[in-house]
């Protein structure tokens, strides 16, 4: 008899994941504590899109649904970076002008997954059902739902329910995880560029950035021809700005391009709640083989490299990958994927880190500049040799801890070659002074 399966959390991981053990032929169970989404409203301040690239797009491919969700999405190539004063300066990401990451709706990707989850023989969907009560050893869950508490069973539990996963926290309570949460000391407020007779205000292909130093915004673009704009400041300067006067006062001396194309900017900014940003380490990632955590639930990260989708699809991946390696032995492929992939998340987590130093303050140094320009020469000249960590991360599924061990040789490697030219250099204009 094949092993029933219930997946806390009915958002893209959960969705996904019940595509996937779907495939496997498991019965499965899909809780889900807000109501159905296909039929509700979104949350307010939830952020409405996302991008996706190559590691989603593979994990979308393998359960068939890639053209569809890559039918809307908006390919962006580059960082438009938005000065306070002088031209805008587009920034390429890779060496080769073929590739960009899909900024894509988060609600229509999540409606696609649970469309497909729901569609697929053996699995069931319960909104509304918020997990309050979990045995991770017996598989016994109580969920609270409109009607009352409800008592559920499964052979298996999957902690798919994000970063303020209930699932963890009843493994907490049980002692049966530890958890440490590093939070970043910025928050997050989303504002909007609305369509401007019907099309988009800003270039939508490109990822827009206003670099501040102290704070940071970026847009993305989405199928409305809105962009969705994220401003980045440290957690007690939202409060700062306490009247209308002063947000305009604000934005007109630091983002006096966004002003004119945010009519409701001063709405949202009064009325959007403030999001908070940190980083999960939970250790382990499950319990008696039979309970599990994955995606954010496992290791939220901060969204600055755009991988917390794509590092959550690529878990599942894995996880399906493990499955496969174990005979379908969830006591075996539990302990196995978190072994595969400790390793390649925390190497995510840092770099998503190193990347919102990169984004708030060195995108519009022209030192930073004239260094991608020579990278992006380096690929050109030694295909294949020479990857740029923005190109392996975003663009290929070599695994992130590789990527990390990779592109710290390449930089030890440039840098012997800098000191031997520089050395080789110098011994030649001291043949020459002697020559004199």
């Amino acid at each position: 008899m094949k092993e029933r399966v219930a997946i806390v959390g009915a958002g893209l991981t959960g969705s996904l994941l019940a595509c996937f053990l779907a495939r496997r032929g498991l019965p499965v169970t899909l809780y889900e504590r807000r109501p159905d989404p296909r039929v509700a409203q979104v949350e307010r301040g939830r952020s409405i899109n996302l991008a996706i690239s190559e590691r989603g797009l593979d994990a979308l491919r393998r359960i068939g649904l890639v053209d569809e969700v890559m039918r809307d999405a908006l390919p962006m190539k580059g960082r438009m970076i938005h000065p306070v004063e002088g031209p805008l300066d587009f920034q390429q990401y890779s060496a080769t002008q073929d590739r960009a990451i899909n900024s894509i709706s988060r609600g229509a990707l999540n409606n696609a997954l649970l469309d497909a989850a729901a569609a697929a023989p053996g699995v069931e969907i319960r909104f509304e059902h918020r997990l309050v009560e979990l045995d991770s050893q017996a598989g016994s869950m109580i969920f609270e739902t409109p009607a009352g508490k409800v008592e559920a069973t499964a052979d298996v539990v999957l902690g798919a329910d994000g970063a303020g996963s209930a699932v963890r926290g009843q493994l907490l309570a049980e002692g049966a995880v530890s958890e440490d949460v590093d939070f970043l000391d910025y928050g997050y407020k989303e504002l909007s560029i609305p369509a401007v007779d019907g099309e988009f205000a800003l270039d939508p292909g490109a990822l827009h950035i206003w670099p501040r130093g102290t704070s940071m915004m970026i847009a993305l673009p989405n199928p409305d021809r809105s962009f969705t704009c994220t401003l980045f400041w440290p957690t007690g300067s939202f409060d700062a700005l306490a009247d209308a006067g002063a947000i305009e006062a604000h934005f007109r001396s630091q983002y006096p391009d966004l002003l004119p194309l945010a009519p409701s900017l001063v709405a949202d900014y009064q009325y959007n709640p403030v999001g908070v940003l940190g980083t999960v380490h939970t250790s382990p990632w499950q319990a008696h083989g039979r309970t599990a955590l994955i995606g954010d639930a496992a290791h939220a990260i901060v969204p600055f490299y755009g991988q917390g989708a794509n590092c959550a699809f690529e878990d599942v991946v894995e996880l399906d990958r493990c499955l496969d390696d174990t005979a379908g032995t969830w006591a075996r492929a539990l302990p196995l994927f978190e072994h595969r992939r400790r390793e390649n998340t925390e190497a995510i987590a840092e770099m998503a880190l190193a990347n919102f130093v990169e984004m708030r303050d060195k995108v519009a140094s022209p030192v930073f500049r004239l260094g991608k320009r020579i990278e992006h020469a380096l690929e050109r000249a030694l295909p294949g040799r020479y990857v740029s960590r923005y190109e392996l991360v975003s663009f290929s599924t070599t695994p992130y801890a590789e990527v990390r061990a990779r592109v710290h040789r390449q930089h030890q490697a440039l840098a012997a070659s800098l000191l031997l030219s520089a050395g080789v250099l110098g011994a030649a204009l001291r043949v020459l002074r002697r020559r004199r």
